[in-house]
């Protein structure tokens, strides 16, 4: 009986599993390049938009539906001001959030923005957003957190109601990201 030499069978299926391995890790930045190009899955922009609009197209009105939600972690109270506005595309909109922290400590929070239909979230210019820093608020403390926005007049025809959607977390714990810190 003749022995089959294994060797370049294992070098090459060690390598295959190396390659999957590091793809698994490339999936999370390639997939939010993915979606801040197109605007799928309704991410939106981190930073703020710039205050040069397009000119106001007044035979358009979009619906802006606000929704709020604290992480089940999250103890704060955390409520839009606006359930909802009517806008035309162009037309810089200031709306509010309230947040209260309950507890008897310090605390830090992050916003997270969605946006449905998914598509949306490209057309969607925040030029001022709470979202953008991280809010900390001593014990027993409540603030109003403003949003300025306005809609690209490019918007699609065929979308006439958005909904924006935060959802708060409990950051206390984290240590800034170099890209967070510098933004402060």
């Amino acid at each position: 009986m003749t022995q089959v030499n294994h060797g370049p069978l294992l070098r090459k299926l060690a390598l295959l599993i190396m390659v999957m391995f590091g793809f698994a890790f490339a999936l999370v930045p390639l997939y939010d390049v993915f979606c801040r190009i197109t605007g799928l899955n309704g991410k939106t922009a981190s930073l703020p938009a710039s205050t040069d609009r397009a000119v106001i197209d007044t035979k358009r009105t979009i619906q802006v539906e606000f929704l709020a939600h604290a992480d089940s972690q999250m103890p704060w109270q955390f409520t839009e001001q606006t359930e909802r506005v009517s806008v035309r595309p162009g037309e810089m909109t200031l709306v509010s959030y309230r947040v209260f922290n309950p507890t008897d400590r310090t605390m830090t929070g992050q916003a997270v923005p969605s946006v449905s239909p998914g598509p949306a979230a490209a057309y969607l210019k925040k030029v001022e957003c709470f979202c953008f820093n991280r809010q900390e608020l001593k014990a027993g403390e409540s603030k109003l957190m403003p949003l300025k926005f306005y809609i690209d007049p490019a918007l699609p025809d065929d979308i006439n109601t958005i909904t924006l959607s935060y959802s708060l977390y409990d950051i206390t714990q984290s240590k800034p990201t170099p890209a967070l810190a510098q933004r402060k």
